[in-house]
């Protein structure tokens, strides 16, 4: 029996083939282009999400019996706003969880709305990521596309749609809308009457692991599945890649390095804590806190194609000591796209900071690497100022395939790091709930106590963890003082 977990990304849709052991049979890749029209938006084209399944899916097969495939879950990109007219077509390039064009609707929902009543009837306050502003920006830039609406969606859930018929979400994903309550795992009423939507064209909300139907008839045909095969709810990127690699239940934690970064930590309850970190609901039926920075390995890629023209990235982090933590050395604010947790701030941009004329091309590699890892611990310090125990974490996504980057986040963070077996975090887990749906496990916990395990660990060095110590206590006073001139440049 087979699974498939499907890891809808922002440069590329990635395909895992996994049978019921938790044994991967297969991994595909297809990519996608984003399209940048403004500085600080982002948006993409649905299309070319499902031009990558019908691609993807067929190619992962080669060679395996696709009779044997019982089920389909996927973990996404969150916050996409894909607005669907009453044909079910698309009526405008998918808004995507990076995109910072919802400046003055963000704004308005918690200054005038206020992050008083956000918490009430979400959990969490808004952010520019998140859907409801992209809803409401629509309605105010784009009134007529607005007027067009029958269906919100996600991006996964769009997919989950061309394949069942469906029109569902799951309560991970959907905690990143502002759109639902959180505590209760069903849409806020005060919201939808907010952003002017009916519960109607809202998808249904199910839990990470429920069969939300089985493939349509003419896509098992056309991607040579049998008609039979589960589809699950599946979840949003950061919660299927926590599942996929065992983070589940509290007391454990789980931080991504993939194009954002993310600090995902499992609670046995629902706590909405403020401005500062998420608090949504988890693929494994319970609730977690998230810290997520908006540009995490995405600044690596920035500064070795972009900026220096090579993709010979082990070959620019030869010879960097991740032991040297000297203060003079320069910094990087990560703010490539602006920031989420804890800032807030869609105007922060990138900086290096601290350059002589001693500093290398290989200081500046150095710096970016360093300056994710600071951005990271910004959330997990938030965590712990609420009292949470954070003494290990496993990691996962590109980033964390970097030796070098790997010992610093581990100096900086100053605990362990454990590296699942399986580095395909998303798929991984997607094809973990499809097979929670297909009855093969009887719940998610389960399901990642029978397959999944740790290949290698690192720990820190007490002398490096000081020194990193003192280039974060140096570091973190940076966006303050530049905050004022990040305003002025993007006003």
């Amino acid at each position: 029996m087979y699974f498939i977990g499907i890891d809808l990304g922002t440069s590329a849709c990635k395909f895992l083939l996994m049978d019921e052991d938790g044994v991967i049979a297969n991994v595909v890749s297809e990519s996608y282009d984003v399209e940048y029209p403004r500085p600080g938006w982002s948006q993409q084209n649905p299309a070319d999400w499902w031009e990558a399944v019908r691609r993807g899916i067929p190619a992962l097969l080669v060679g395996h019996d696709a009779s044997q495939v019982a089920g389909i879950g996927c973990g996404g990109q969150m916050h996409g706003l894909v607005a669907l007219d009453a044909d079910d077509k698309v009526i405008r390039p998918a808004i995507l969880w990076n995109d910072g064009r919802t400046v003055e609707q963000v704004r308005y929902l918690n200054e005038e709305v206020g992050t008083a009543k956000l918490l009430e009837w979400t959990g969490n306050i808004a952010y520019a990521g998140f859907t409801a502003p992209k809803i409401l920006w629509m309605r105010d830039e784009e009134p007529d596309n607005y007027a067009r609406i029958a269906h919100v969606m996600l991006p996964k859930d769009y997919l989950n749609h061309l394949l069942t018929g469906a029109y569902a979400t799951d309560v991970s994903d959907a905690s990143g809308m502002l759109l639902l309550d959180v505590a209760t795992r069903s849409w806020s009423a005060p919201m939808l009457e907010l952003c002017g939507l009916t519960a109607e064209q809202l998808p249904h909300v199910f839990e990470s692991y429920e069969k939300i139907g089985t493939l349509l008839p003419e896509v098992a045909s056309e991607l040579g599945l049998p008609e039979g095969v589960v589809v699950c709810a599946g979840a949003g990127d950061n919660a299927a890649a926590a599942v996929g690699t065992g983070c589940v239940g509290a007391g454990s934690m789980n931080v991504s390095l993939g194009t954002s970064g993310t600090v995902f930590i499992p609670t046995a309850g629902f706590s909405p804590v403020g401005d500062r970190i998420h608090s949504f609901c988890h693929a494994d039926g319970n609730w977690h806190l998230m810290g997520c920075i908006l540009s995490a390995a995405s600044c690596n890629a920035w500064w070795m194609g972009d900026v220096l023209g090579t993709d010979d990235f082990a070959g620019e982090q030869a010879g960097i000591d991740a032991a040297d933590a000297s203060l003079d050395l320069p910094y990087f604010l990560p703010y490539l796209m602006g920031e989420r947790t804890p800032h807030n701030d869609t105007l922060a941009r990138g900086a290096f900071v601290g350059m002589s004329m001693s500093t290398t091309r290989a200081d500046f590699t150095r710096a970016v690497l360093e300056g994710v890892a600071f951005a990271i611990r910004d959330s997990v310090e938030i965590a712990r100022s609420l009292g949470v125990d954070v003494a290990a974490s496993t990691v996962c996504g590109g980033g964390a395939k970097s030796p070098l980057w790997l010992q610093m986040l581990v100096n900086v963070l100053g605990i362990e790091l454990r590296l699942p077996t399986t580095e395909q975090g998303p798929g991984y887990g997607g094809a973990l709930l499809a097979a929670v749906a297909a009855g093969v496990y009887p719940d998610v916990a389960a399901a990642c106590d029978a397959v999944i395990s740790v290949r290698a660990t690192v720990a820190p060095d007490p002398a490096v963890v000081a020194a990193y110590e003192a280039r974060y206590q140096a570091w973190r006073q940076m966006y303050p003082a530049l905050k004022p001139c990040f305003a002025q440049i993007g006003a």
